[in-house]
């Protein structure tokens, strides 16, 4: 589902930040090279993740579901001199286009790759993260959720990509589909929640920004 009329979506894009030319040749790369590359993060919202990390400007930045590399490179330009990025992706075969990218930029030393199940890696993490992006299996967000919360503070901010998924979470849900069940429970989860201040933004295919009190 578009929830902006491709014209719109151009506008959109046109009038924010330009995207820096490396992310150009990685989105290149990636539709050379990999399968499912819509998956990307994209321009606008990758504009988006930058400006949130450069407002939060974080020490510490845990992204779960890396993908090509995209939005680790977007999140890891709000990053404090001395800070690190740490991103966690199960699938190893990327592993080496995302270093590729990662050590072409001037963040390279900052991040750190992981390989793995994120639910198995995070917990090893003797870290507090200021910022947090969730955008990997959608059936394990509440999960995710429940895994990073004890390694945030006050004033942490937990990003969670996809959650309108393509507009079926206000369709009438089909029971055969987990996964939108699954979104629907935790979009409500975190609107709910005692600890966590939260706003869905209609950004691409749903992205919500919840701050912990």
């Amino acid at each position: 589902m578009h929830f902006l009329s491709p014209l719109l979506e151009s506008y959109l894009a046109d009038h924010s930040q330009e995207e820096p030319k490396l992310l150009q040749e990685l989105t290149r790369e990636t539709h050379l090279k990999v399968i499912q590359p819509r998956m990307l993060t994209g321009h606008f919202q990758g504009r988006v993740l930058s400006l949130l990390s450069k407002l939060i400007n974080p020490v510490n930045i845990l992204e779960i579901g890396t993908y090509t590399g995209y939005s680790a490179l977007c999140l890891a330009e709000g990053l404090q001199k001395d800070g690190q990025l740490h991103t966690i992706d199960v699938n190893a075969e990327l592993a080496q286009i995302q270093r590729t990218f990662f050590d072409r930029s001037d963040y390279g030393s900052q991040i750190i790759q992981h390989v793995g199940n994120a639910l198995d890696i995070i917990p090893k993490l003797d870290i507090t993260f200021d910022l947090i992006f969730i955008d990997a299996e959608k059936k394990q967000y509440d999960n995710f959720l429940e895994a990073v919360l004890p390694k945030t503070k006050s004033g942490s901010v937990i990003l969670s990509d996809n959650v309108l998924w393509s507009g079926k979470v206000v369709e009438p849900l089909d029971p055969k589909d987990v996964t939108t069940k699954v979104l629907l429970d935790y979009n409500k989860k975190l609107s709910e929640h005692p600890l966590l201040e939260t706003v869905l933004l209609p950004i691409r295919d749903g992205l919500t920004l919840s701050r912990v009190k």
